[in-house]
Order: structure tokens, then sequence, then C-alpha cells
């Protein structure tokens, strides 16, 4: 890959900085954290919620600085980039020295609270399928083509994002699709990017912890279609909060939704797919997609309108739509032919579990089973609004989800105190509420596995055990499938 690199002094001038030091000093890469530093790297000292990041400037010294940014004169010994507020330069900084990689690459990046991961992995799909280099960016996958790349967070840090931006464009991708999360939007994760297309998908609560209230959550959900350099804005025009931003945009809006720029008609779901009717600006088109579910016709739609703003001819997406494969723990189908289906879906709001309940009653003929847990640390306002939404199941079991620091069965009292005169089982251990959910379905049921999806570990106090719900149920899925029925429960437990 070309090394690239900008003068400390030019960058204090795009930055509005004082240089303490040589302003010739040239720097090659820009980093948060003192760990990740080395030869060429200009280190950025952020005041956080939990560390003051100027406590680590002599250890990024040490470990190979060239230089340091910093909101007061410190005598590290190295050139300083002094500034007023060293976050909101973050991404300026790492922008410029990696040659502002979003001037050059397509940046589709999409927000909203559900529906997230799944749109940027369609989207991902529908432009590889039509000849395009697309790099992905998310919570379950970030990667181009078959190299994959780190990223610890589904929006990375200022400086990391840049870096993988750059990294994407030097490998090649023409396309990248991003998630962006409302605490990117707030924390200015993405500040410096240029979106060529940015989507909204839906808003329900989640993230009250972090962002006060709905207002407060809602404003960072906006901020990416108002603060931010956008080319098309693709809206979910169905959902209250998108019909917003659509009526208050500034840049052209491809709205999605019942008789806006494109809907769905006709549809019919199942285990092995969905047929739909795709109307774009009235004109219909047939689609066959291996999607289950209503809510992914409707992400299918938004990430189809991000394909068509970036200059996908409508065929191209038709097709791409039909050769979509399936995003790991999004409603995802582990049970294969076994006459139990069990689905494992990331679902962890309310609205979430509500959706994933209502698709997969459609698709049973028999029950719906649901297991649920609410994480720790975590928005505690939706604890029981998630009880509230999750005894709209045949059988609802409630365990541990990722408690943290928390005590498990503290969690679990704030959801039950959303339930009232309604029949649950309670079982903290996670493990034993899966197993106890398939042994009591029958051939028909549905049993609904929510809320850690992809994730391959739980999270307990300061460890992050293995744990993979999909895992997890293949294991008592094969056991059953050894065993002789009268190892199987009767399905009517009692609570």
């Amino acid at each position: 890959m070309p090394v690239r690199g900008k003068k400390l002094g030019d960058l204090a001038i795009e930055v509005g900085g004082v240089i303490h030091g040589d302003p010739d000093v040239v720097v090659t890469d820009v980093t948060h954290d003192s760990r990740h530093v080395g030869e060429g790297a200009l280190y950025i000292a952020v005041r956080g919620s939990h560390f003051d990041g100027h406590d680590f400037v002599a250890g990024a010294v040490a470990a190979g600085s060239t230089a340091v940014c910093v909101d007061h004169f410190t005598g590290s010994g190295v050139s300083e980039l002094e500034v007023v507020d060293t976050r909101k330069v973050m991404g300026p900084l790492s922008a410029s020295v990696h040659d502002d990689p979003s001037a050059t690459v397509a940046v589709v990046g999409v927000t909203g609270t559900n529906g997230k991961t799944t749109v940027t992995h369609y989207v991902e799909s529908i432009t590889a399928g039509a000849g395009r280099t697309p790099g992905l960016i998310g919570t379950v996958h970030t990667r181009v083509g078959e190299h994959a790349l780190i990223s610890e967070r589904t929006t990375p840090e200022a400086t990391d994002f840049q870096r993988l931006l750059a990294e994407m464009r030097d490998l090649g991708a023409d396309v990248i699709a991003a998630e962006i999360s409302s605490h990117a939007l707030e924390l200015g994760r993405v500040s410096a990017t240029r979106f060529a297309v940015a989507a909204f998908t839906n808003l329900s609560q989640d993230h009250l912890d972090f962002h006060g209230d709905m207002d407060g959550y809602r404003s960072a959900k906006e901020r990416l279609f108002r603060d931010y350099e956008v080319g098309t804005a693709v809206i979910n025009v169905s959902d209250p909060a998108g019909m917003a931003i659509a009526s208050a945009a500034r840049m052209p809006v491809f709205r999605v939704g019942p008789d806006a720029d494109v809907w769905a008609e006709n549809l019919s779901t199942s285990f092995e797919g969905t047929v739909f009717d795709m109307v774009v600006f009235g004109e219909r088109h047939r689609v066959r997609a291996p999607l289950i579910g209503s809510f992914n016709v409707e992400n299918a739609l938004i990430a189809a309108g991000c394909c068509l703003a970036l200059g996908l001819g409508v065929e191209e997406v038709v097709t791409g739509l039909g050769l979509l494969g399936a995003v790991p723990g999004r409603f995802e189908l582990v049970s294969g032919s076994f006459p139990i289906r069990v689905v494992v879906d990331y679902a962890h709001t309310p609205e979430g579990i509500k959706q994933a309940i209502t698709v997969a009653r459609g698709l049973a003929t028999g029950r719906v089973i649901a297991v649920f847990g609410a994480g720790g640390d975590r928005d505690r306002e939706k604890r029981p609004l998630m009880g509230r939404a999750a005894i709209e199941a045949d059988l609802a079991v409630l365990t541990s989800d990722n408690p943290r620091s928390e005590d498990p069965e503290a969690i679990i009292r704030e959801v039950m105190s959303g339930i009232v005169g309604s029949a649950i089982i309670v079982e903290a251990d996670r493990r034993r509420a899966i197993e106890h959910a398939i042994r009591a379905a029958s051939p028909g049921d549905v049993v609904l596995i929510l809320g850690k999806g992809h994730e391959t570990g739980q999270e307990i106090g300061d460890r992050v055990l293995p744990f993979n719900d999909r895992v997890v149920a293949g294991e008592v899925l094969a056991r059953m499938a050894r065993s002789s029925d009268p190892d199987r429960d009767s399905g009517r437990i009692s609570p």
C-alpha cells in the first residue's frame, strides 16, 4: 500500500492549532490509543469519561510516537500540536493524513435502531453482484472481499474509521457500506467523512443510558443528515422519525415506504424465502429473494434504494436481491431441516423483540417460543418494555444476556416488572434456557433465541466467556436427533 503523510505544520493550519517544536515533522498515521503508536504516528490525547489521554503522552512518546496532539503544552520531548478540543480534530487529522479517503470512495452510511447490519450486508452483496468492489464496516464484519480488517466497535473511533476507509480504498474498494451508530454520531467518530449515500432504517427505544431520553437519541441519529456532507439520503418514511428526517433534509431524498419512491407489494414469505413485487417509481419488478420475514424485505428495499442512489440499474438491483445470503445472527435459521424451527436473532430492543415474534407468528404452524434477556450496564428503562414485548410469544423464557458488571438476577427482576398477569419461565443460565425452550417445542413450532445474534461470547463481570447461541442450539438439536421421543419434554411446561 502507498505510504502517505502530512507535515505537522500543514495539519496545524487545517485544524487551527499551534505547533510547539518542529513543524516539518512528517505524520504518516494518527491514533488515539497509546498502545498502537509507532514511527510516524501522531498520538492524540483525548479526554474520555474514564481516562484522560494526556496521562498517556509519555508512554506514547516512549513507544515511538513522532508527535502528539494535546489541548495544552505537555513538554513531551517531541513536537506537539496544541488544539482547543482534541476529540473534535481526530477525524479531520486522520482523514487528512490518509489523503481524504471518502473523497474518492463512495461511502454508504446506515443509521437507525434496527436493521443497520442487515442493510449494510445487503448493500455489500448487491454491489458485489453488480461488479463493484465493496468494503463493509460494522458489528459483525469489517472486510473487503477476502481481506478481514480489525474493527472492535459497530462504528470505529474516528482515527480508526479513517484508517479503515483508507485501507479499503488501497485494497481496491470503490464502495464502502458502514454502520453508523448513534454513539458514533454524538461523539464525532465519522467526522470529516463524506457520504455518497446516508440511509435511515427506523427508530425505537435504545441506548437511553447514553443519550438520556428519546429526544436526545433521535437528535443523534438526525446528525447524519443534518451535520454531514451527504449526496443522497435513503429514508424509511414508514417510520415517523424517518418521515421527519425526510421532510427536513437538505439533500435529495429517496423515500422507502408505501406509495413512496420504492415499496413492496404482493409479499409472500416462508422459511424458504420471500417473493414480492418491488415498485420503483411506479414500475413493478418481481423479486425472489432468500429473505425471511417482512422486516427483512424492508431492509432489502432500503439497501436497494442505496444501490440505486449509487447509480446501479434496477435490473442489477433485482438480480442482486435474488443472491442475498444470510446475515449472521439476523433472523438466522439454525435448525436446518429439523421439524422444530430454531431462529437466532440479535433483537435486543422492545420493538426488535416484538417484530421478531410477529414474523415468527406468520411462519409457525404451531407455537412461538421466545428466549430473551436484557444486557447489563445498558439502558435500564427498556427492560420492563422488553418483558412486555416478549410475552406476545406463546411461551417466553427469560434468561441472562450479557450481564456485564450487574447481577443477572437483578436484571431479570427489572424485566419482570413489566410483566403483569402473564406466565413466563425464568432460567438465568442461558444454556439451560435455550435447551429448555427447544425441548419444549413440537414440530411446527418456532423457537426464537433473541438478544445476542452473531456474538460468540457472553460478557460476565470483566470477562468474556465463550458462548454462541447458534452453537448451543445446534448441540441441543443434535442430542435430540440422537435420542428417542421419551427424552423430549411434552411441550407443556408449567412456569
